[in-house]
This record gives structure tokens, sequence and C-alpha cells, in this order.
């Protein structure tokens, strides 16, 4: 058994500041994405936010636990605007079509001032496909209200999306049951 000692010195101690809002960014190719930003969104809800969730690919068909709990007991605006998995598209112009009108949705729930937390669930996937303007995104980010919190979460966040974060944290798949034929499990997975 492998043991390390605990820590005997505080960290390096830096300059501390207040600032208004943050902007978060959860990527990798590990589970716990968006799981990560439901947990920001809990947190925010305690604090009596205004608290809106775009999710760019799952669809409103789909429901999972997270929108359900959100939605009916926390009170939080939840737009579930996707089209699903891209491999099952019949036509991925209309896919297209549907993310740039959850864009534009988001974008208005950014600019609004209305929430103090937006969460842009998996908008990475259709920013890298070309499907709705980076550098849009990243405007609608830097202009955000002095209040608004922005989480963007997905696989592939562009150096664009890092750059004007303030935190990133990178998900790292070691194991995921799904390798192993496994399918998604109500409760654990949605």
């Amino acid at each position: 058994m492998s043991t390390e000692a605990p820590p005997n010195k505080s960290p390096e101690k830096k300059e501390r500041r207040r600032v208004q809002s943050l902007v978060l960014v959860h990527t990798g190719d590990g589970k716990g994405k968006s799981s990560s930003a439901f947990g920001v969104v809990i947190r925010s809800v305690a604090r009596n936010w205004n608290v809106a969730v775009i999710q760019f690919l799952k669809s409103g068909r789909w429901n999972t636990g997270e929108e359900k709990i959100c939605r009916e007991k926390l009170g939080v605006d939840w737009w579930a605007i996707g089209e699903g998995f891209s491999w099952e598209s019949e036509d991925l112009s209309e896919d297209e079509a549907v993310a740039q009108a959850a864009w534009a949705h988001a974008k208005e729930c950014i600019a609004s001032g209305e929430y103090q937390l937006v969460v842009l669930d998996e908008v990475t996937y259709p920013a890298n496909w070309g499907w709705i303007s980076k550098e849009e995104i990243v405007s609608a980010v830097k202009g955000r209200p002095e209040k608004t919190n922005v989480v963007i979460t997905g696989r592939n966040a562009p150096p664009e999306f890092v750059e004007v974060a303030d935190t990133v944290t990178e998900m790292r798949n070691v194991k995921h049951a799904y390798e192993k034929g496994i399918v998604a499990k109500k409760g654990i997975d949605y």
C-alpha cells in the first residue's frame, strides 16, 4: 500500500480579489462534464440565483433526471433544444439549424442580465463542427452582464473557450462502463 505524507506547508499565498462573475469550462473525454455543471446549478439555486440551462445536443424527448429535478423542483429555466446524437441523424442540416436556434436563445439568456448562471451544455460540439461561430460565443461570453456567470461543457473545448475561461477542468477517461458494452443507467448517467 502506497502512502503519502500530508502537506506540511500551506499553498503559495497570492493576492486575492473578488469578481462579479466567472466563466468555467468543463471539457475532456471523461464522464462528468455536464454533471459537474449541474452541481454548480445546485449551488447557484441554493444562493437564490436565477439559472438557465441550454442543452445543445440533448433533445427535450430524452427525459433526463437532472432536467426533471431542476425544472420541477428547483425552478431552473431549462431548454433541451438539441436533436440528439449526430450519428443517428437523418438530416444534419436540420440538426445544424436546431443548434443555431439553441445558440440564438442562449445568447439572449446571457445578454438579458436576468440570469446569474447560464449553462451552455455540450456547446463545444456544434461550435467545433462549424454550426455555431466560436467567435460569436466568445464575444457573447466576454460581453455578458457583470453578474452573469457562464459554464461551458463538452469535449474538445476550442482554445478560444479555454482562453476566455477563468477555470478550466479536463475530465479524463480512465475507464467507462460503456466500453464494456453496458448501456447508460437511469439515476447514474441520466
